[in-house]
């Protein structure tokens, strides 16, 4: 249907508008309701065309409430006259259903000559085989034919029903016609062809009106809009509206009054609007329902239609008195309700919201109580009970509870954190004892640390200073919960509030019994380790006047107190076998059976890949992730990724650790970490994309803002490292070396001495000697090496031993040799074949910058897994078993193009100049035997040689020279 002439609009005396300008209710309300009815319009103009050569018919025509079956009725009457036929109309409403007769009176009433009839309409009620006027209408037909238009027929009262049956089994002796309107939201319409041979003897037809395509919602947009809706936004008008045509043309005219245009940035308004609309209408729809019982019925309906069968939500009404066929006739005559899949329910969110509300508040939350407690004795659904007592009264019964954390754990096994929360904090209004209630204040919080970690801080801190002795045993789970989400200060206050009242190992008041006072000697323990962990975060303790945590025993009494030792050993650099010790003891299960805290698990780890026993580590982290993958904890899950990041890093496979962040960015999205915690995720990431040649990345990741408080905290220092890294990268020493040293200062401040942790004292030592300043460059570079030989790691020394070899003549083959052996016995493999390369290279006189040039790319030093800037991975090898060292030759200047090729293709070159074969460099680079032969194929064809021959003698170059 295309757009109407403006001058057919336009009223007598009206100005008409100046061409080109839009004008808004361009198409009237009628017009609206027959978008897209050709197809039924050209139907019912060949019935009335066949009427009026004498065929009966009999049409009905169905669809939604606000779908346009009157104004179409109304359109074939109007038809209908045009043509010279006779019409009769009448419309079945509500408050004659009691009437009756109060259609056919109607019908009669529309012509005088069937009047005289009128009174006998009333009259005779019991009497059978009587149809007031029935005989006197067909004969009138005989002489002229006549339609009759009903609409709403399922609101028709009994003997008007039966009227017209009578007279739909007549049609084929009379050119008579029977037009019929209703809602298809009934189960079925009267029966007009029961017992009535029509087929062949008359046109027979049920439409059913579907809503408007989207075709047609842009015509709409564009007749009351006055221009075309942009897709986005007929997109939302269908999607909001389903297509229904009163719907559309109400929610359309509002938004144009409102001086709105339909594009996409009105998205959000037009749906608004079309809520209003539609809820209007329900709210109308409501207002006429007089019968309280068919009201209690379609609110209970709309409580839980969509949970319980509908005898049960007829018994939750409180209605089993009423018959339930009268019901759903009720329920479908209000045009509220709508049958699909054979059950009730209420048609669409936006009117079941609107049934609730109009209800007091005591009784809504009261029925949704009544509710839930039916649902429950039904076995419904978990999720769906708890989303009744999201707004029911508190129930006083255990089974609430345990139906809202089940329903807690179903929403955060399907991704619904914030659903999860609700259920959670819905339980908490029930009365519980306290050691449910600090159960399940222990999983909100641990839900609300990744979509409201300040939130959960709080709450944590109101856990931990709970007085209550149910809470005591809770409290270093709490703690322990805080500290992974990265609220250290939080953290650190509560436990510092919990230590100081409770005096020297929980002294206050000793329990008589020795098992009790073991336990309490332990609970204290774990509290003094997660403050020791907490404590160093930051500078200042002013806030609270308690002295710093003691010293923990040196034979530990809990698994937590074993891994915070474990990591200040490691820190300090001091024992590795100490260590290595405790970190083991750590992972071991608790002496007295209790659930193990998850930080000190953690920090073990961390020492493991201190001491580089990674194996072991991963093998303790996969069991780690596991565990809080079963137990949905999301912060969990997110740390201990980004921990085994960090072994793939000191591996030498950034891609794996790429794929472990992007796993913890999905589990802990980045703005649902705490601020404390920003330093800490930051410098992990820019680390990893410095690995994976992600240079512009990285600079974006370590340019962001870190809030101030977490500058000052000892993950401050390792976001120094990685923006050193990054100055590295971009060929910055001055700023490099000045990042590095400002790194050293933080971790020395806080007694992290191990060069394993962050070798910055290399690094610093690089880039004095990129600077000319070889004093300065070697005091830290020896410094290293004496640290790292006193700690014993292999890669660690390894790496101090190559840093020194890159940058002194003196004992440099020798420092080689020693940095070949140890990093042999070190799990990157990377940092082994470029020991190797160089070595090979000095040994034949070659000038420190050739060998590095020559060199496979440096990923990192030994044990530390922090990448050379700007450098692809070299995946490395588990096996600790050295590759075979290559044959030395001498090499000469370098070829033009060398810089061209890439860091895979330099190494897989270098190695290959000294004559391993393919496997053994596949072993060395821990890569495919066929990555090595494509990689090789791509530095012949860039050096345009022809093989490994050209290759030797273009890295020997000539010797005279």
């Amino acid at each position: 249907m295309g757009e109407p002439d403006d001058r057919e609009n336009t009223a007598p005396g009206e100005q008409r508008r100046a061409p080109g300008r839009p004008r808004a209710h361009a198409l009237p309300a009628a017009g609206l309701l027959l978008l897209e009815r050709d197809r039924e319009q050209a139907l019912l103009s060949a019935v009335i065309g066949e009427l009026g050569a004498g065929r009966p018919a009999l049409v009905t025509v169905t669809g939604e409430p606000g779908a346009g079956q009157n104004e179409l009725l109304r359109w074939a009457a109007r038809h209908a006259t045009e043509r010279g036929i006779r019409v009769l109309t009448a419309r079945a409403t509500p408050a004659e259903q009691d009437l009756r007769y109060g259609v056919v009176g109607q019908l009669l009433a529309g012509h005088q000559a069937f009047t005289d009839h009128l009174p006998h309409l009333f009259l005779d009620r019991d009497r059978p085989g009587r149809f007031p006027g029935l005989t006197r209408l067909l004969g009138a037909a005989r002489e002229r034919p006549t339609l009759l238009v009903v609409e709403d027929v399922h609101r028709l009262d009994p003997d008007s029903l039966r009227w017209l049956e009578a007279l739909a089994r007549r049609l084929p002796h009379a050119p008579l016609a029977l037009l019929t309107g209703r809602t298809c939201t009934a189960d079925a319409g009267p029966d007009w062809w029961a017992g009535s041979p029509l087929t062949g003897s008359a046109t027979t037809v049920e439409l059913a009106l579907p809503g408007l395509t989207r075709t047609g919602t842009g015509t709409a947009v564009r007749a009351v809009c006055g221009t075309v809706g942009d897709r986005s936004f007929v997109d939302a008008v269908v999607d909001a509206t389903g297509g229904n045509p009163t719907v559309v043309g109400d929610t359309l005219r509002r938004f144009t009054r409102a001086g709105h245009t339909p594009d996409a940035d009105h998205v959000h308004h037009v749906r608004v609007i079309a809520a209003e609309v539609t809820g209007e209408l329900a709210a109308s729809a409501l207002g006429s329902l007089r019968d309280p019982v068919v009201l209690d019925v379609l609110r209970a309906l709309a409580v839980c239609g969509d949970l319980l069968d509908f005898p049960l939500v007829v018994a939750l009404a409180g209605s089993g008195a009423v018959p339930e066929t009268r019901l759903r006739a009720a329920l479908l005559d209000s045009g509220l309700v709508a049958v699909s899949d054979g059950r009730f329910r209420v048609s669409g969110p936006v009117v079941r919201d609107r049934i609730v509300e109009e209800m007091p508040a005591a009784e809504r939350a009261d029925l949704h109580a009544r509710a839930a407690e039916l649902a429950h004795r039904a076995a419904a659904d978990d999720q769906g009970i708890g989303d009744l007592l999201l707004r029911a009264r508190p129930v006083g019964a255990a089974w609430a509870v345990d139906t809202l954390c089940r329903a807690a754990g179903a929403a955060l096994r399907g991704g619904d954190r914030d659903r999860a929360a609700a259920y959670l904090s819905r339980a908490l209004d029930e009365p519980l004892p306290p050691r449910t209630r600090v159960r399940v204040q222990l999983q909100l919080a641990g839900t609300e640390l990744v979509i409201a970690p300040v939130a959960a801080g709080r709450r944590i801190h109101g856990i931990m200073r709970e007085p209550a002795e149910e809470y005591a045993a809770h409290r270093s789970r709490a703690a322990d919960l805080c500290l992974l989400g990265g609220d250290t200060d939080t953290a650190w206050r509560a436990l510092a509030e919990c230590l100081a009242e409770d005096g020297p190992a929980g002294s206050g008041e000793l329990p008589q019994e020795p098992g009790a006072a073991q336990e309490a000697a332990a609970r204290h323990e774990e509290l003094t380790a997660l403050l020791r962990v907490a404590q160093p975060l930051r500078r200042t303790f002013a806030e609270i006047a308690v002295p710093p945590a003691p010293e923990p025993p040196r034979a530990p009494l809990t698994p937590a107190a074993s891994g915070v030792r474990a990591w200040e050993a490691a820190a300090r650099g001091a024992d590795r076998e100490e260590a290595r010790r405790l970190a083991r003891a750590a992972l071991g299960p608790h002496p007295a059976g209790w659930p193990p805290l998850t930080v000190p698990r953690l920090l073990a780890c961390r020492t493991l890949l201190l001491t580089e026993d990674l194996d072991d580590a991963e093998t303790h982290l996969c069991a780690l992730l596991t565990e809080a993958h079963r137990e949905r904890r999301s912060v969990t899950v997110a740390r201990v990724l980004a921990l085994r990041a960090q072994l793939h890093l000191r591996q030498g496979r950034p891609d794996l650790a790429a794929r472990d962040l992007s796993a913890a960015d999905l589990e802990l999205p980045p703005d649902s970490r705490h601020p404390l915690s920003y330093p800490y995720w930051t410098a992990l990431g820019v680390v990893t994309d410095l690995a994976n040649g992600r240079t512009d990345r990285a600079r974006a990741a370590a340019e962001r803002p870190v809030p101030p408080p977490a500058e000052e905290s000892v993950t401050g220092a390792h976001l120094l490292y990685a923006r050193g890294l990054l100055a590295e990268a971009d060929g910055d020493p001055h700023r490099a070396a000045a990042l590095f040293r400002a790194c050293g200062r933080w971790l020395l401040q806080y007694g992290c001495v191990n060069p394993a942790l962050l070798p910055w004292r290399s690094r610093a030592a690089e880039a004095a000697h990129a600077l000319g300043d070889a004093a300065q460059a070697l005091k830290p570079a020896r410094e290293e090496l004496e640290l790292a030989e006193r700690w014993g790691a292999p890669g660690a020394i390894g790496a101090a031993q190559f840093s020194l070899a890159m940058m002194s003549g003196e004992d440099r083959v020798q420092r080689l040799r020693s940095a070949v052996e140890h990093l042999g016995r070190a799990p990157d493999r990377a940092a082994y074949t470029r020991a190797v390369v160089a070595l090979a290279s000095a040994g034949n006189g070659a000038q420190p910058e050739r060998v590095t040039a020559l060199a496979p790319p440096a990923y990192g030093t030994a044990g530390t897994g922090v990448p050379s800037a700007g450098h692809h991975a070299v995946v490395a090898l588990h096996s600790p078993v050295p590759a075979p060292a290559p044959a030395p030759v001498r090499p000469g200047p370098l070829p033009p193009v060398w810089p061209s090729l890439s860091p895979g293709e330099r190494a897989a070159a270098v190695l290959a100049a000294r004559g391993l074969a393919n496997r053994e460099i596949a072993a060395a680079l821990s890569v495919t035997t066929r990555t090595v032969e494509l990689r090789l194929s791509s530095v012949y064809r860039k050096l345009r040689i022809r093989g490994r021959d050209e290759l030797r003698a273009l890295a020997q170059g000539t010797e005279d020279d």
